[in-house]
């Protein structure tokens, strides 16, 4: 029977579809609500064959030495694998997998509700209203800027990206997007984008939001000299990856007026935040809550159960991101 260590307990889907396939008794589950201690972690997966793990775990040599030479698969509940050493992975012949596509539609979704509530300032009226601050109407309170027959900027054009400029067009909005490998023709015309480099994005751009994997090149891409390049109404939203912006430098831009707003649902070393964005009023500060409905994060455990399923049955794994010998 083979061991299973699940790092933090995913929804019961999951768990009932790795039991039907190797029982209960193979299960081994984190039981508390939060990240599992390092020490706990090179502890527990000392004998394991599969590791169901959160971004919140970093998975590299210590973890797979410690495991021992039968590990044969991490499966991450997460589309982003920037918290597993791919490489040491590989060269311990171990499957490293993630859950790509079952989370698009809703992280697509919360980056619009992000945008919406940043640009009409709807968190910090809500928290005036309920402060008991609120006394009338005005013509000058809460003015926010407009989304619609704005200028939609995307860093980076994956299934994510794609997704929100999809939904741009109900908004009239003009759509731009500069990437690594950009579009052909007849994709950009069928998506109504237009490609541009990286400075025009921010000089052109009235929303920017970046739909990136982090990577030694996109680490603080977004930072004082991106933010002082972007228009000063402009709204800044991130729903990818925390360390793609710089915060502190953010923080300045906000304080110092240099863009007009902006929304985070990542941060570089979560669940801690930048002092100096917690103490600035024109953001929106979201928990990751990207993926987070009862619908995607089931998809997501399902999808990573799958591929630990799939992999200790000898079979090829739907979402593998690396190539390990049979």
């Amino acid at each position: 029977m083979p061991k299973i260590l699940i790092t933090r307990r995913p929804p019961e889907s999951a768990i009932e579809r790795l039991a039907d396939a190797f029982g209960h008794d193979a299960l081994e589950i984190f039981p508390e609500d939060r990240p599992i201690p390092r020490d706990e972690l090179l502890a527990r997966v000392a004998g394991a064959h599969a590791i169901l793990s959160m971004l919140t775990e970093s998975m590299d040599d210590e973890v797979f030495s410690a495991a021992g030479t039968q590990l044969r698969v991490v499966a991450n509940m997460a589309v982003g694998y920037n918290n597993i050493d791919v490489e040491a992975a590989t060269a311990h012949n171990i499957v490293v997998s993630n859950t790509p596509d079952v989370l698009t539609e809703t992280t697509a979704d919360l980056t619009w509700a992000l945008i919406l509530a940043t640009c009409r300032r709807l968190t910090e009226s809500e928290h005036f209203l309920r402060s008991g601050q609120w006394s009338s109407w005005s013509p000058t309170f809460m003015l926010g800027v407009d989304v619609y027959g704005k200028t939609l900027g995307i860093y980076g054009l994956g299934r994510i990206g794609k997704a929100v400029a999809r939904r741009a067009a109900a908004f009239n909005m003009k759509v731009l997007y500069h990437s690594r490998t950009p579009l052909s023709d007849a994709e950009e015309k069928s998506l109504g984008l237009r490609y541009v480099d990286f400075p025009t994005l921010l000089a052109e751009s009235d929303i920017v939001s970046p739909h990136c994997p982090l990577t030694d090149e996109t680490h603080h891409i977004f930072n004082a000299e991106a933010f002082q390049a972007m228009k000063p109404a402009a709204v800044f939203v991130n729903t990818t990856r925390g360390p793609v912006v710089d915060e502190a430098a953010l923080a300045k831009a906000l304080h110092e007026k240099e863009i007009f707003a902006a929304g985070l649902d990542v941060f570089e070393n979560e669940p801690t935040v930048h002092p100096d964005l917690l103490s600035t009023e024109n953001i929106v500060l979201l928990p990751h809550i990207g993926s987070s409905t009862l619908e995607t994060r089931a998809a997501m455990a399902n999808l990573a159960a799958d591929n630990i399923i799939a992999v200790l049955n000898g079979k090829t794994p739907p979402t593998s991101v690396n190539l390990v010998s049979a």
